[in-house]
């Protein structure tokens, strides 16, 4: 009787790709209090990502800002309600153009190097040389670039979020006619500190998303000097797509534990 030979069903290669990215993911995870901890990789990576993605950041903030202020006081003031300009633009900032601003900088600027940077140690046979050596290379390479994303992406959030929202009170107030003292109080009388958390959660868990995807796609290149490119390109069309089913799924929750607020 001959051998049982595996199947291969439609999507099996995909099913298997997610099965592995989600194993590194854990891994991860797993490795994050195990010593020692590389604290000067981290910190190096810390430095360049936020390098390459700082100003960016800052650049792209300000015309999402202004363009979500432009819309929304348009419509506000052909709905007759102009003194909830503020409340919407804002919190439409904060909860979500913020973390999905940050988090597409963060994966197509600070992903893309660190996927170049594995993939090309890959290729190069340096991470087989440390299996051999008996080092783990998602302790020692793949963590502290995974916490780096991490953190400069919630750093970012914030700086996106206070850019966005001055950008938004500028073109509000002075290129529409609002009212300073309107714009701010109905957003203060709608915001709540929970939408500043669920911004940053978003943004610590785009930057994890952000970095696990870059460095899988880095570790596994398909061969040759052409392979990291693909690969680049790989993992930020992948992070892409995860970014914004995951937004969905957070926010979808977010807004079942928190409703929102009625006057």
């Amino acid at each position: 009787m001959s051998a049982p030979t595996r199947t291969n069903f439609p999507g099996a290669g995909a099913l298997r790709e997610t099965g592995r990215l989600f194993a590194l993911g854990l891994d991860v995870i797993r490795l994050l209090p195990k010593r020692p901890f590389q604290f000067r990789e981290f910190i190096q990576q810390c430095w360049f990502i936020a390098g390459v993605t700082i100003m960016p950041t800052a650049l792209v903030a300000i015309p999402f800002g202004a363009v979500i202020a432009l819309q929304l006081g348009s419509l506000t003031e052909q709905l007759g309600a102009q003194s909830f300009t503020g409340a919407a633009s804002v919190l439409a900032i904060i909860q979500q153009a913020s973390p999905i601003v940050t988090a597409l900088l963060i994966s197509g600027a600070g992903g893309s190097a660190i996927c170049a940077d594995l993939g090309s140690r890959k290729i190069r046979d340096e991470i087989d040389a440390m299996e051999v050596l008996g080092v783990s290379p998602v302790q020692r390479l793949v963590v502290p670039r995974v916490l780096a994303a991490m953190l400069v992406a919630v750093l970012l959030n914030g700086m996106v979020s206070v850019v966005g929202v001055l950008g938004g009170y500028f073109f509000n107030v002075i290129l529409q006619g609002g009212t300073p003292g309107a714009y701010m109080a109905s957003f203060g009388a709608l915001a709540r500190l929970s939408d500043v958390w669920i911004g940053e959660f978003k943004a610590l868990i785009f930057g994890f998303i952000a970095g696990v995807v870059a460095a899988y796609r880095g570790l596994n290149p398909p061969p040759g000097p052409k392979g990291v490119g693909e690969a680049v390109n790989q993992s930020v069309v992948v992070t892409f797509l995860l970014l914004f089913a995951v937004n969905f799924i957070i926010t979808l929750l977010y807004l079942q534990i928190f409703p929102a607020q009625r006057l």
